[in-house]
């Protein structure tokens, strides 16, 4: 079987749950580390997917590899290489199928809820109707391609989840961070810069969807727990359209 290729775009954001799910699979893949300078993929053909992390970057930022990257995806959906993104790249693969990304009216950090939106899409994809919490960590938000399906909503940024048929591949883009580990997450959160992200946000909208560090951090271990037996179910289901 080919590798999936995973693009990193910042050092400590990292694949987590699913790496794990990968070496579990016992699936090949390729780390390239676009944070290390490591050169985009100028094609899609010798891989099965592409799987897109996150990062604190705007998928509008004036950077060399974003256009790579979006140029990466669109031969991907041309060749029926499934793609999946994890926020940034949730948002990346939106603006590469012709969608909007732009700022939220406020950030997103922390365990937050989510809302299914199409039941029946969500018991495919997830395996349940019954979400429970999801990490999040972000201030930009997209639009949903065209014929994409919606999966799951939050009243702070209405699209979270979606799912888009492209030719004979399934293509997932989210917002949120499923693939969180309590390490990541508590390294998120202990970063230096966190705290004052949050406050700042309280400063300037109130703060609605911004939870401390220590809520971060709290019970983090069962929360990434419960989040990652949905990620290994979402993971199968987007696995499926995998290249052989």
């Amino acid at each position: 079987m080919k590798p999936i290729v995973i693009l990193q775009h910042e050092a400590g954001v990292s694949a987590g749950h699913f790496a794990s799910w990968l070496d579990a699979r016992s699936l090949p893949h390729r780390l390239v580390g676009i944070h290390l300078g490591e050169p985009m993929p100028s094609s899609a053909e010798p891989y099965a997917g592409v799987c897109s992390l996150g990062g604190n970057m705007s998928a509008n930022d004036p950077l060399p590899w974003i256009d790579e990257e979006l140029a990466l995806m669109r031969d991907a959906v041309a060749r029926d290489v499934p793609i999946i993104g994890h926020c940034l790249g949730g948002q990346l693969l939106a603006k590469a199928l012709g969608a909007a990304v732009h700022r939220n009216p406020c950030k997103e950090m922390g365990w937050l809820p989510v809302d299914v939106v199409d039941p029946a899409l969500v018991e495919e994809w997830l395996g349940s109707t019954a979400t429970g919490e999801l990490f999040h960590w972000h201030g930009d938000a997209f639009e949903l391609p065209q014929g994409a399906r919606r999966l799951l909503s939050s009243p702070l940024a209405p699209n979270q989840a979606y799912v888009v048929e492209r030719g004979n591949a399934e293509h997932l883009g989210m917002q949120f961070h499923i693939e969180m580990t309590p390490e990541l997450v508590t390294a998120w959160a202990r970063d230096p810069g966190a705290a004052e992200e949050v406050e700042a946000e309280r400063a300037l909208t109130g703060g609605p969807g911004v939870q401390s560090p220590g809520e971060m951090c709290r019970d983090a271990e069962r929360r990434s727990e419960a989040m990652r037996t949905l990620a290994w179910r979402l993971y199968d289901r987007w696995a499926r359209g995998l290249r052989r």
